[in-house]
């Protein structure tokens, strides 16, 4: 195959069992020989490299990234200087800050990087993060009525506020000053205050539009150190080491899903390393409150551990706990925090399992899965608003194209839904559309993700608008909805040194996926349907070697019904995962897709 050459399809799966194509990921075999030779990688593992997009010339700072070589000069942030110099007048003048955070784990980590930073200069920063129900999401003119109230002089908003123009013009209009920190969507018209922020703003020229809101404010946080040196605020102070705050950069970075390369990459490959330690003592607790050892993290710690319980308290309990939480210094504060992000949890899980079925059932009644429309937009009295984005992400990854899943009141007539798209669709974009055309009472988001408020009498006409809008990138997003394999392997070669050697490319997110490998003309054995509709089992090769492995979720579905069967023969595509199970340091096959060549 010549240079950047694709096979039409790999192992001869055009279509799966799930509907989808398998090629080798595509990589230049220059780049890929350079890598072999200048960091001495095997060329299954340099060739993931080169397939990642990741220049000969690169290699070294992606497999080793710094912040000496990545960190973006602040000033390349538009406006970022002026919020640096608001801030420090604000400190200098001893004026009364308040920090406005979202609330999700991306609101909570930059709400805590923010305390922290204060809190080393000698001053409190109380924190407003707005109730999910009562006021919906971002800024509000009765939030910073509130606020207003409780003598607030200066408002920080993080995680939300470009789109709030509005809002911030009542701000404005009660003698409310706001600076907003954000990195989603907004309108070519920033919203009127001292300084936004946000590095998908149009015309900011930083590049860093992967970075989550953490990581914005983690550059903010190096830019406050500049101005508060340059005015001479550490003589007789120590100055703020904000590489000791990287875990909660990378715990936005991660729990946002944000593209990791470049700076990005750093900031949360840095920030593992920091958040192994466990110094922070709510994520230390949080671990301990999950059952988790403590040990060096990993993305999963964040994506599956931490973040789930930071997240259940703005989806279902109170909106703060997890900033206070991540920026608490009390051990025994941290201790009763986490119990209570655990328990509401737990309570989340069965609500989410409640509307997942409810929804799979209405859509799959209508066919809306399964036809040639680009979006699902399904609704129901009385879902809570807090699981519809988890809910619309399980249904995305089930039926492959953008859901967007709206819990309806119906007692106001209104509806608070969140959407989850397929690569290659914009959702976010087609949500700011949808508002722009008067269709909503508010909404917004980025690419993979957004979230809207909706007046119940006109879903039908958002569904219709959402299906034309992102109807031409359907078509493109199909016909790229490829399962990418990295590597043929046979269960054999399914070992720890060969996860271990691939985990040099972690942590992994858009932009940079988890490495998948494929297993040829295997047999599922000793497969057993477990709750939550999971399939464990074994895959034998053809030479009686075999792997443990798991699928997800599927047990109704057409790959889990293959596994179930036991059908020998099989073609399977996942990924490889540490089992480390009584001390066994093993790895387990975490199945994507299940091919029958019979079928194929």
């Amino acid at each position: 195959m010549a240079d950047g050459g694709v096979s039409p399809v790999f192992l001869g799966v055009s279509r799966s069992l799930s509907g989808r194509a398998w090629r080798q990921r595509p990589a230049e075999a220059g780049v890929t020989r350079a890598h072999m030779q200048a960091l001495g990688l095997d060329e299954p593992l340099a060739r993931a490299l080169a397939a990642r997009g990741v220049a000969a010339e690169h290699g070294a700072d992606f497999l080793t990234p710094t912040l000496k070589a990545l960190f973006p000069d602040p000033s390349s942030f538009m406006d970022m200087d002026a919020a640096a110099a608001a801030i420090v007048d604000a400190l200098q003048a001893q004026a009364s800050v308040h920090v406005f955070a979202d609330y999700d784990v991306d609101g909570a980590s930059s709400a805590a990087l923010l305390v922290r930073w204060f809190r080393a200069l000698g001053a409190d920063l109380p924190i407003y993060v707005p109730d999910r129900l009562t006021e919906g999401y971002g800024p509000s003119a009765r939030a910073f009525d509130t606020l207003k109230a409780r003598g607030a002089d200066l408002v920080i908003t993080v995680d939300c506020g470009a789109a709030a123009n509005e809002s911030v013009a009542h701000a404005a209009a009660i003698g409310l000053k706001v600076v907003v920190i954000d990195h989603h969507m907004m309108r070519e018209e920033p919203p009127a205050c001292l300084a936004v922020v946000n590095p998908n703003r149009p015309g900011c020229a930083s590049g860093q539009g992967n970075l989550a809101a953490a990581g914005v404010v983690f550059v903010l946080l190096a830019a406050l150190n500049r101005e508060a040196r340059r005015r001479g605020l550490f003589e007789g102070r120590t100055e703020p080491d904000i590489r000791q705050w990287l875990d909660l950069a990378a715990m936005g970075a991660i729990c946002d899903v944000t593209g990791l390369t470049g700076f990005n990459r750093a900031l949360t490959s840095l920030g593992l390393k920091v958040m192994s330690s466990w110094s922070n003592p709510g994520l230390r607790a949080l671990l301990a409150a999950a059952g988790a050892e403590p040990g060096p993290a990993k993305a999963n710690h964040a994506g599956f551990i931490l973040g789930p319980r930071i997240n259940a308290g703005g989806r279902i309990g109170k909106s703060d706990l997890g900033a206070r939480l991540l920026s608490t210094d009390d051990p025994d504060e941290a201790r009763v925090l986490a119990q209570e992000l655990d328990a509401l949890n737990l309570a989340r899980r069965e609500v989410e399992a409640e509307v997942t079925e409810q929804a799979v059932r209405r859509v799959e009644a209508t066919g809306a899965h399964a036809d040639d429309s680009a979006v699902v937009v399904i609704e129901g009295e009385d879902w809570h608003p807090g699981v519809v984005g988890i809910v619309a992400g399980r249904l995305r990854e089930r039926w492959r194209k953008p859901v967007v899943v709206i819990g309806v009141d119906a007692v106001n007539g209104v509806g608070k839904g969140s959407g989850r798209s397929q690569p290659g669709m914009n959702l976010g974009r087609a949500v700011q559309a949808a508002w722009n055309e008067g269709l909503l009472i508010a909404g917004g988001g980025h690419a993979m993700a957004a979230g809207l408020t909706v007046a119940a009498d006109r879903i039908g006409e958002l569904r219709a608008f959402l299906n034309e809008r992102l109807s031409d990138e359907r078509v493109e997003a199909v016909a790229q909805d490829w399962v990418e394999v990295d590597a043929l392997i046979d269960p054999r070669a399914a070992t720890r040194d060969l996860f271990e050697a691939f985990e040099q490319l972690a942590p992994y997110g858009p932009a940079n996926p988890e490495p998948l490998f494929a297993l040829e003309g295997v047999q599922a054995r000793e497969p057993v349907a477990m709750n939550g509709g999971h399939v464990r089992c074994r895959l034998v090769g053809p030479d009686g070697a075999s792997v443990r492995a798991i699928a997800w979720r599927c047990a109704d579905l057409p790959t889990g019904k293959a596994l179930l069967a036991g059908q020998g023969g099989l073609n399977l595509v996942g990924r490889l995962k540490a089992d480390d199970w009584n001390g066994r340091r093993g790895v387990q096959f975490e199945i994507e897709d299940v091919a029958d060549p019979r079928m194929a």
